[in-house]
């Protein structure tokens, strides 16, 4: 019945609530008095059995079984609304059972236990006279069947489906449960929204500050972040970098966060886009530690021809000031850039350095290709060892041999700084070693260099200065005849010149030194380095790593060429 009153408008329904609640109230009480008469003479009026079905589930009775008279009932007068709504008259309806039906104005009901039921018949036919005689028929319901109309009226909503199951999406409940047994106005209400409010705490957030014309950070300090004046002065004395906030620009900005009382908590200020410092509130006082922002690797090729000096060449490319040092670092180990370059020698650099906001920084060469007249040279970089190689693996700091001869001659004076001159008794120092040896021995460069002088002397003779490529230089005195010019690149192990007896010599030997930041050392003591070049794993991995930068020379390609080089383990 109330799932037709629910198909209604709104109008028919409150004009059909009064029929439909005394028929559903009235056919629940009818089915329960009935299955009270058959109990009668086996329990009392206060139990009301009703039979399952033998498939019937648990919980509320099932209403599956043969339709009784009040299912009947209820259909007629569903048939009844329908023709209302559909204004088709009632003598249409098909007689199918005779019922009598009484219309009633009114129905109301107490809250008592027994329930007891107002009916009021219609004024049809009377007077108002007659009207106001009239008294109520008073019923009283069982409680059985108050449940049972509870029970229809949910089949009736489409709460409940004719197998018992509840309808979740419209499922509700009628008896109301005082708050007091629920606990919830123990010890007083409670309002949600001032108890979030008052338990709420405080959360600092970062502000930024731009400096603005004249702005010193001891006035901004004391009006903006509540600091006094000697605590602006232990901050200062703490930076490593007083600049940062002594020197300020308009335009600069930091970023700061206070407490509740408007006190500095925390500031955050940078020196550029990558370094910085962060200042923390502590209970000592300010804790400070630096920032150092990590960019992304970014890889850029220059190309250029040399016109003029090396240094303007490489200018022209676009190179900064930095990477034309480390350049001409790199390069100077086998390039003689003021004899070697020629006009029309073609160059080539690739640099990687940090991108952070759009700023480069940390910029390193990590590959080079000179390709002139007198040198042809590829040098890359090893990720292992921050050292430049040839693409074989070939070191630009070769190993440095001990002795500048073959074979084996007598050493017939020691370096000795202090020895005394045999014939005066003055100190007159020997700062190189001597090796007896007949005139006409070869002498041989030690190490790869380039030489530098060759000249005579009247107390040293024919000489020889040759500079090595791990910096060292070495010089050979007394000679007979050199047999390389200034400027020559030598390797090691060849020819350069014959020994001899020239100069102020008491016989036949060659004075040999060997020169470290142009002060000469004991050649038997000093230290020499070592082979460097790469073999076995290190020579794999260091190709490996060295394939695709030696592709970006040979492409050609100047501008950024890559976003970041791969690492040894990929590929």
């Amino acid at each position: 019945m109330l799932r037709i009153l629910h198909s209604l408008p709104r109008t028919h329904k409150l004009l059909l609530l009064p029929v439909a609640t005394m028929v559903t109230v009235l056919g629940a009480q009818k089915i329960v008095t009935t299955y009270q008469d058959v109990q009668r003479e086996h329990r009392t009026l206060d139990t009301v059995i009703v039979p399952l079905e033998v498939d019937a589930s648990p919980g509320l009775p099932s209403f599956s079984f043969q339709r009784s008279p009040l299912g009947d009932a209820i259909d007629i007068a569903s048939q009844a609304l329908d023709a209302t709504r559909q204004h088709m008259p009632l003598a249409n309806l098909v007689d199918e059972e005779a019922f009598e039906i009484e219309l009633i104005d009114s129905a109301s009901a107490s809250a008592d236990g027994d329930l007891p039921l107002a009916l009021t018949r219609p004024a049809t036919g009377q007077s108002e006279a007659e009207l106001a005689e009239a008294s109520p028929i008073d019923t009283y319901l069982d409680q059985g069947a108050v449940h049972m109309a509870v029970v229809v009226g949910t089949i009736g909503s489409g709460m409940l489906d004719l197998d018992g199951t509840l309808m979740a999406d419209n499922a509700t409940s009628y008896e109301p449960v005082p708050d007091e047994e629920l606990g919830l106005f123990e010890g007083g209400p409670v309002i949600l929204e001032q108890e979030i409010a008052a338990n709420k705490s405080y959360v600092p957030e970062w502000q930024t500050y731009e400096v603005k014309q004249g702005d010193t950070f001891a006035v901004m300090a004391q009006n903006r972040l509540g600091m006094g004046y000697s605590e602006i002065m232990r901050l200062l004395d703490q930076l490593p970098d007083k600049a940062v906030l002594a020197r300020w620009r308009a335009g600069d900005s930091f970023d700061y966060q206070l407490d509740e009382d408007g006190n500095l908590l925390a500031m955050r200020m940078m020196r550029n886009a990558r370094d910085g410092f962060l200042v923390e509130r502590a209970d000592s006082g300010f804790e400070v530690a630096t920032i150092e922002r990590t960019g992304e690797a970014s890889q850029r090729l220059f190309a250029g021809t040399v016109s003029g000096s090396f240094t303007r060449s490489a200018q022209a490319t676009g190179l900064s000031s930095a990477e034309i040092s480390e350049l001409s670092r790199v390069l100077g180990k086998k390039l003689d850039f003021r004899r070697d370059t020629r006009r029309g020698d073609r160059f080539q650099v690739l640099v990687e350095s940090d991108i952070i906001d759009g700023s480069s920084f940390d910029p390193r060469v990590i590959a080079v290709n000179y390709a002139g007249e007198r040198l042809d040279l590829t040098l890359v970089r090893n990720d292992a060892d921050n050292n430049f190689y040839t693409p074989d693996g070939e070191s630009l700091d070769p190993a440095f041999n001990r002795y500048p001869f073959e074979g084996s001659y007598r050493l017939s004076s020691n370096f000795n700084p202090r020895r005394k001159h045999p014939v005066t008794g003055r100190v007159s120092p020997h700062r190189g070693t001597d090796f007896a040896m007949p005139i006409g021995t070869p002498i041989v460069a030690p190490a790869d260099g380039r030489v530098e002088k060759v000249a005579n002397h009247p107390t040293a003779g024919r000489y020889i200065l040759v500079r090595h490529d791990n910096g060292y230089q070495t010089r050979y005195l007394h000679l007979s005849r050199p047999l390389v010019s200034r400027g020559d690149r030598v390797t090691m192990g060849e020819r350069i010149a014959l020994s001899g007896n020239t100069g102020r010599s008491t016989g036949p030997h060659l004075h040999y030194e060997v020169l470290v930041n142009s002060s000469q050392v004991n050649a038997m003591t000093v230290s020499l380095p070592e082979n460097k070049s790469l073999s076995g794993d290190k020579l794999v991995a260091f190709r490996r790593q060295a394939e695709p930068l030696l592709a970006t020379l040979q492409s050609g390609n100047t501008g950024t060429v890559v976003a970041s080089r791969r690492s040894d383990d990929e590929g």
